[in-house]
């Protein structure tokens, strides 16, 4: 399609066959987020191109097929932005790695994910060792970018032990929500599945924002006066 500039309205229409309960409200705050940056007119509307529209939709299917959190979706965008990772999506809609950045199956033996997360051979089998990563692969991009993270709060002076709790807490929020869509997924229907993976996507999504705003408080608390 041209490169015109769309309204947030257009675009809403234009993403509704696939993400039917996309609103104006969502693609808002993901604006807030820092997730998407739609031009202005000079009235002040928002205005979208066909390069926000191919963002959007990635950030849609990254939340809905894969239920990454809107930081891990960040780091992505930023390989996105370098040309690392490809705005396209396979043909079942799930994106994936550039061949080079994985294998042509988006899968990373131990050599391979330590080399691209910068662990070392040791810190990789603490993680292990603490239930953060499989015994064994193959292993996939969010076991890379669990790494990444991971590597970082080692970096800072954390071992892997401490982060079990944070492990603990996603799986406690997992189970609840996997508890709260029993009912839609026993249907087994097209749509009873669409609507249990929504709810899980925006449970996801509203269990990370609380994190974020608690972690938030209390950091304020904790920082030095």
């Amino acid at each position: 399609m041209p490169d015109s500039a769309l309204t947030i309205g257009e675009v809403i229409n234009l993403l509704k066959e696939e993400f039917p309960d996309v609103s104006v409200s969502k693609v808002r705050f993901l604006e807030d987020q820092g997730l998407i940056h739609p031009g202005r007119s000079r009235s002040g509307y928002r205005q979208f191109h066909e390069n926000d529209l191919k963002r959007l939709r990635y950030i849609l299917r990254l939340q809905r097929d894969h239920f990454l959190p809107l930081k891990v979706i960040k780091s992505k965008l930023t390989m996105w932005d370098r040309g690392e990772e490809p705005a396209t999506s396979s043909p079942d809609g799930a994106p994936r790695l550039p061949r080079d950045l994985g294998d042509p199956d988006g899968e990373y033996d131990a050599d391979r994910l330590t080399a691209q997360s910068g662990l070392n051979s040791a810190q990789y089998r603490s993680l292990i060792e603490h239930g953060l990563l499989p015994e064994q692969g193959p292993y996939h991009d969010d076991h890379l970018a669990i790494c990444v993270e991971a590597g970082r709060l080692i970096g800072l002076g954390l071992e892997a032990r401490h982060l079990r709790s944070v492990l603990l807490a996603a799986a406690r929020a997992s189970d609840l929500l996997a508890t709260l869509t029993e009912p839609l997924r026993r249907h087994r229907s097209p749509d009873a599945i669409r609507r249990a993976q929504e709810a899980m996507s925006i449970g996801a999504e509203s269990f990370e924002n609380l994190y974020q705003l608690f972690l938030s408080d209390e950091l304020r608390e904790a920082r030095p006066q």
